[in-house]
């Protein structure tokens, strides 16, 4: 290692000790996977479809689709997937067949939506309109209600945080099933948003609801957030009959042509595929209660110092006010409009949560004192 790279490497894994304020788990380790950097990988086309370059691993992929679909309260005979970049293609691919769907549809999403859906909106050319945000992140339902009231007659298309970026608000899906029902709604698309909870939310108490159970035609969750990893990932999973509608088999690889991308990332489903061997469904609820026990433990240390924090039910988000801009340096930590967060991910300990809390502690007992001299 030059040493160049060798800074690099020091000053990345520096900063991936003291970062509080991001959704990526830290306990992880894939390097039994090394050798995979020295061949070629590709997971081109459809991940259920066969390609004449046989350099893939679609084998490991379904079988990380079929998890998911598990978890999703689904199968894979009735909903279809594959393993994306991340949560935004996730998003970007439910909005696409969504379009394709409807094309005439307005979609409706809140402003606490991550900034890259509007930017997907965008890309599709698609219609749509923002819904006011309660306090806590989550849409404003009278919002929605009294939007809806005028477009009673279009089709729509409903896109649901399932924790937002900076609250982790959860919108309601049976308040949106209300509104739909109230106008009578006829030809409507349901996406969910489950980037950071979509690996959590099916283990809280009360189970929000927004997998396929309950109707909705596409999720999308990302691979690095909870589960962790060195490179982005995520699966996003659709009604199979969406998927089947936008397809299309492409003679020049032997495949059919459904992903966003044609040539894939083939690495980052080991990587998912290793997660789910270790730790399974009971794993994945176990780590929820320990992240959770933490967030607690953050908020309940924060109150005591006279912070205002609070988080959603059972988040693992804890939001505060928005310390100075050299304790937001310090611990990476996201902020807009005066508030910052905590994201209590596997991998953060107490320990860490406690030199925060003396280096918030020690500067606000500063300030006190410079404004008494």
């Amino acid at each position: 290692m030059n040493d160049r790279i060798k800074g690099i490497y020091e000053r990345i894994n520096t900063n991936s000790e003291s970062f509080l304020g991001y959704p990526l788990a830290k306990d992880f380790s894939y390097q039994e996977f090394a050798p995979f950097l020295d061949v070629c990988l590709n997971n081109i086309g459809d991940p259920e479809s066969p390609s004449t370059l046989a350099i893939d691993t679609k084998d490991i992929e379904k079988e990380c689709v079929a998890f998911f679909a598990d978890i999703l309260s689904t199968n894979v005979k009735d909903a279809w997937g594959y393993i994306t970049n991340g949560g935004t293609e996730g998003n970007l691919y439910g909005l696409y067949l969504a379009r394709e769907t409807f094309p005439d549809a307005v979609v409706y999403y809140s402003e606490a939506t991550h900034y890259s859906v509007k930017k997907n909106l965008h890309l599709l050319n698609i219609k749509n309109i923002v819904v006011r945000s309660q306090p806590n992140g989550e849409m404003d339902y009278d919002d929605l209600d009294q939007i809806l009231m005028l477009r009673r007659d279009k089709p729509a298309i409903f896109f649901l945080n399932i924790g937002t970026t900076m609250t982790e608000a959860i919108d309601k899906l049976d308040e949106i099933k209300r509104i739909i029902r109230k106008y009578a709604i006829k030809n409507y698309y349901i996406h969910c948003d489950a980037a950071f909870l979509g690996l959590i939310a099916p283990f809280i108490e009360p189970k929000p609801k927004f997998d396929f159970a309950e109707g909705v035609d596409s999720i999308s969750i990302s691979g690095h957030k909870f589960i962790g990893g060195p490179i982005p990932s995520g699966v996003v999973l659709v009604k199979r009959n969406h998927r089947n509608r936008i397809a299309n088999s492409i003679s020049y690889i032997g495949a059919m042509d459904t992903t966003i991308t044609g040539s894939r990332n083939a690495l980052t489903p080991l990587f998912i595929w290793s997660f789910i061997q270790k730790h399974g469904k009971q794993g994945l609820i176990e780590r929820a209660r320990n992240s959770q026990k933490v967030a607690a433990y953050t908020e309940k240390k924060l109150k005591e110092i006279g912070v205002n924090a609070w988080r959603n039910n059972e988040a693992l988000t804890v939001v505060l006010d928005k310390p100075s801009e050299a304790l937001c340096h310090k611990y990476q930590l996201a902020s807009e409009d005066g508030i910052a967060h905590i994201i209590c991910v596997p991998g953060i300990e107490k320990v860490q949560i406690d030199l925060f809390v003396e280096d918030l502690k020690r500067e606000k007992q500063q300030l006190i004192t410079q404004e008494l001299v």
